[in-house]
């Protein structure tokens, strides 16, 4: 074995680094990501913290209340580096306790913590070695806030991690997104990445204990050298787990949805929902727009049925602590987690196809298992029925009070006797336990007995652009099809029961005119095929026209996810009613 040339710039290390990480992550064994990822997926619910200098301001500034969420107002009332670093003078917040602040996170029911070491202004919340611009060097206030939170979270059982935006950096010459500084006298991001991002990422994972989570934010076009030397030092954390938002080529271990719920869960795919307990991200002082108790709890619910993770994030005034409103929602949602937290930890998505009721998640093991059965919307006759429910129900009971469910069974229809009043308005929930494995009747599309798999778009998730005009259905003459399918990031998707491996041509029906380039991706294969149909609207009458995607691989008998993502460049609108799966000769 060849010794590493010691004499090569830090850089070219780095990337020599990032490149044999990347290609191990790639390689890494299912057995091991598991293991890596089963404290989280186990935890369900978290704690996400945006704090920085920009609670001095609170989203005011020049008279007025500016735009967008507060760690945002550098940038929308842009304002110079020179009057936005003075607000590091005037933030002491005196009244933090990590201690405190931690344990109304347990209490909430919150297994980890995720709080922004830097945001895109650049000021870092910890003693960057890398920068004097920090909480430590730059403020009255003098302590390493991170440091504190490590403790705390050490002591009170909750995994620590940080949030890092790697790209942007409004107060460095070499950070992305300051645009109004017009005197700063740039230098390229490389040389950024190279003197700040990279210390300061080096430093956080080696200098606060163990940390559980890396939270990459706001991706950019970066060289590959910077995307490979930030990567690699997730070897300084053997465990760590790390989001979908580095940059192109790294998605990480788990997708992040911001601000919105999706209508299915990923299927063999880790996922979190990240959403703002009010309306700004940090603090704002005229933000009043809290979500309701009933709404995080349900919230929560709905994600844990889908299989995913919620990230709630809180926003600490420029004094250290939480707004009244935010408090008693933590509150409320800790009050509903002591009783119904069964329902929530260690669960994974539902088995059954939406329910009109309520959510269901499923706790399940090779000799029985519960299934846990949050209703939203209490009956009035009083009867439950679980749809497609085969296995051998033990007994079932109410979370809140421990009372008994009476159950019967008949013709394949479970049904569940309730009393008449509801123990929780919010979300009452009922243990059903059941003996050996899982069995419930097919709730998806499932393949014909040759393997064939038609997926029609009324049954597909859309996935739209946070913020973005939303693509629609339109419906007409017994047909269903997606219609303004404007944006590039919009993606199609479609849970199915896959029953016979083998390799399928996969086909689209698409109406009238449209162009572009379609990805398919199922698990691991994957295709692209080309839509370039022009209009053929004649009168009223539009003529339908089937385009090959390509081929894919189907492996294994389980419930799949195939998803449509269009290839941005030379996208246009494409109008389509169904995908065909058709077995190869």
């Amino acid at each position: 074995m060849k010794k590493m040339n010691l004499k090569l710039p830090a850089a070219c290390l780095l990337a020599l680094m990032g490149s044999s990480l990347v290609a191990r992550a790639q390689t890494e064994t299912k057995q091991r990501h598991d293991t890596r990822m089963e404290w989280w997926r186990e935890a369900k619910f978290g704690m996400f913290v945006h704090w920085g200098i920009y609670a001095v301001p609170a989203g005011e500034y020049g008279g007025k209340t500016q735009p967008n969420s507060a760690e945002w107002i550098m940038n929308k009332a842009r304002i110079p580096i020179a009057g936005y670093t003075k607000y590091a003078a005037q933030f002491n917040p005196t009244q933090f306790n990590a201690e405190a602040f931690v344990r109304q996170a347990r209490e909430a029911g919150m297994r980890y913590l995720v709080i922004t070491a830097k945001h895109h202004d650049g000021f870092s919340m910890f003693d960057s070695k890398a920068s004097a611009y920090n909480i430590v060097q730059a403020t009255p206030f003098k302590r390493d806030v991170l440091k504190e939170l490590a403790a705390a979270c050490a002591k009170e059982g909750l995994r620590f991690g940080f949030y890092y935006s790697q790209a942007q950096d409004w107060n460095h010459p070499g950070g992305m997104g300051n645009t109004w500084d017009q005197d700063m006298q740039r230098v390229s991001t490389d040389e950024y990445v190279r003197a700040k991002a990279i210390p300061e990422v080096r430093q956080l994972l080696t200098e606060y204990g163990p940390i559980g989570i890396f939270w990459w934010d706001t991706p950019r076009k970066m060289s590959r050298e910077s995307l490979d030397g930030l990567y690699a030092l997730r070897a300084l954390q053997p465990g760590l787990i790390t989001n979908d938002r580095l940059g192109e080529g790294y998605r990480g271990d788990h997708e992040t949805f911001e601000r919105r719920i999706p209508a299915q869960g990923a299927v063999g795919q880790d996922w979190e929902v990240c959403m703002p307990i009010s309306g700004s991200w940090g603090y704002k002082s005229s933000d009043t727009k809290f979500l309701s108790a009933q709404t995080l709890i349900r919230n929560l619910v709905d994600i844990a049925s889908k299989g995913g993770n919620y990230l709630l994030n809180v926003s600490p005034t420029a004094q250290g602590i939480l707004m009244p409103a935010a408090v008693e929602r933590l509150q409320a949602l800790g009050a509903w987690m002591k009783v119904n937290g069964a329902a929530i930890y260690g669960t994974t998505a539902s088995p059954f196809p939406p329910l009109e009721w309520g959510r269901c998640t499923l706790n399940s093991r090779a000799e029985g298992g519960s299934l846990y059965l949050a209703v939203f919307e209490w009956p009035k006759e009083g009867q439950l029925v679980l749809p497609g429910l085969r296995s051998k129900v033990v007994e079932a009971h109410l979370l809140a009070n421990g009372r008994n469910v009476p159950i019967t069974t008949e013709a394949g229809r479970t049904t569940l006797a309730l009393p008449t009043q509801a123990p929780d308005a919010v979300a009452s929930v009922i243990e059903v336990k059941f003996s050996g494995p899982l069995d419930v009747a097919p709730a998806w599309p499932e393949q014909q007995g040759d393997g064939s798999l038609t997926l029609n778009v009324a049954d597909a998730e859309i996935r739209d652009v946070p913020g973005a005009k939303p693509t629609k259905l339109k419906a007409a003459g017994g047909a269903v099809w997606v219609a303004e399918w404007v944006q590039p990031e919009t993606s199609l998707g479609w849970k199915f029961r896959a029953t016979k491996s083998g390799t399928y041509a996969v086909s689209a029906i698409v109406y009238g005119g449209g162009t572009g380039k379609l990805r398919v991706e199922l698990g691991a294969s994957s295709s692209v095929g080309e839509v370039k149909v022009e209009d053929t609207t004649v009168v009223d009458k539009v003529v339908q026209h089937t385009v090959s995607l390509g081929k894919i691989k189907v492996e294994g008998s389980a419930v799949q996810t195939l998803r449509l993502i269009p290839e941005q460049a030379g996208w246009q609108t494409v109008t389509l009613q169904q995908v065909e799966l058709k077995p190869e000769p």
